[in-house]
C-alpha cells in the first residue's frame, strides 16, 4: 500500500533497542512537529473547511501520541531529552515544490506530510514485529494503524485540492526521491534516521 521504494532492514531494530530512551525522545519529538505541521495546514489554508476540520483532528491525535509517549518515558523512568533535528524531513523539504499556485504548493505540502507519514508508517511496522519489548510492540503496532490513515488522508487532500498538478505524477517523483534518501538513513536510534 505504501509504495516505498526501499524497506528499513530490521536489522534497525537492534539499534534502537541499544538505546530506548532516544528513540523514545526522538519519536515524542516527531510527534509534535507532525501536530505544528497540521495546525500550520490549518492556519495556511484556512478557507478550506473540510482540510481544516481534519487537521484538527490530526493535530489533536498527534498531540495524544507525543503524550503517550511522554506517558510511557516518564514509566521507565527515562527523560525527554532536548529536540532533535530530523535530517530526513529536512531532505525531504528540500523536494517540496516552492514555486507556483497556492493550491499547487498546498499539494506538495500534502505530497511533504504523506511521505513522512508513510516512512514512519512503515518504521513502526518494523518495531512492532521485531523489538523484544513487548509494550513497545504493542503501542508501535497501534501508532502504525494510526499513521496509516494519516498517510491516505494527506494523499486524498493533495488529489482533492490539486489544481495544475498531476498527483499520481508527482507522488512518484516523491516515491523515487524519497528512496535515493532513505538509503543514508536507518543507521540511528531515530524514527527516521
Amino acid at each position: 500500500m505504501l509504495g516505498l521504494k526501499l524497506a528499513t532492514d530490521p536489522r534497525w531494530v537492534n539499534i534502537v533497542e541499544s538505546n530506548i530512551e532516544e528513540i523514545l525522545t526522538d519519536h515524542a519529538w516527531c510527534e509534535q512537529k507532525a501536530a505544528s505541521n497540521a495546525i500550520s495546514l490549518v492556519t495556511y489554508n484556512s478557507e478550506l473547511e473540510e482540510l481544516v476540520t481534519e487537521m484538527l483532528v490530526i493535530a489533536r491525535e498527534e498531540l495524544e501520541h507525543l503524550q503517550m509517549v511522554h506517558d510511557i518515558i516518564k514509566k521507565r523512568g527515562l527523560t525527554l531529552g532536548r529536540e532533535r533535528k530530523d535530517h530526513y524531513v529536512n531532505e525531504l523539504f528540500k523536494f517540496m515544490k516552492k514555486d507556483g499556485s497556492r493550491k499547487d504548493a498546498l499539494c506538495d505540502r500534502l505530497l511533504f506530510s504523506a511521505m513522512i507519514e508513510a516512512r514512519s508508517c512503515e518504521r513502526f511496522k518494523v518495531l512492532s514485529e521485531n523489538i523484544k519489548d513487548q509494550e513497545l510492540a504493542k503501542f508501535y503496532r497501534d501508532l502504525m494503524i494510526s499513521e496509516a490513515g494519516h498517510y491516505t488522508t494527506f494523499l486524498g487532500f493533495a488529489r482533492k485540492y490539486a489544481d495544475n498538478v498531476d498527483v499520481d505524477k508527482r507522488w512518484a517523483a516523491w516515491i523515487e526521491y524519497e528512496g535515493s534518501i532513505i538509503t543514508n538513513y536507518g543507521k540511528n536510534e531515530t524514527v527516521h534516521g
